[in-house]
């Protein structure tokens, strides 16, 4: 059974910056597409940004030049940089990942983001 852990979620000022990481039990070379989705107060769980097995990304417009997603083989991990982090973007945020060979989708179980301000 493939687990999705995040790490890194916490309590930041308006303005400040944190990165998740999503480690993977297993080489997530076979992953395609790995993504961020978030789920705010009240909200419906949305995309923030996705990267695929040819490290091509693309991310919601809300956090675009603010967001960096990334992915490193060698840790089975994912990451997602957020920088000039906003009051909107406080929500639970779950790591995604998609195996190319089955489409079977896998979940973290999310780290929550609370930006003050």
């Amino acid at each position: 059974q493939v687990q999705l852990v995040e790490s890194g979620g916490g309590l930041v000022q308006a303005g400040g910056s944190l990165t998740l990481s999503c480690e993977v039990s297993r080489n997530i070379f076979s992953f395609d597409p790995m993504g961020w989705y978030r789920q705010g107060p009240g909200k419906q769980r949305e995309l923030v940004a996705i990267i695929t097995s040819s490290s091509m990304t693309n991310s919601a417009d809300s956090v675009k030049g603010r967001f960096t997603i990334s992915r490193d083989t060698t840790k089975n991990t994912v990451s997602l940089q957020m920088n000039s982090l906003k009051p909107e973007d406080t929500a639970v945020y779950y790591c995604n990942a998609v195996d190319g060979r089955n489409q079977r989708v896998y979940w973290g179980q999310g780290t929550q983001v609370t930006v003050s301000g």
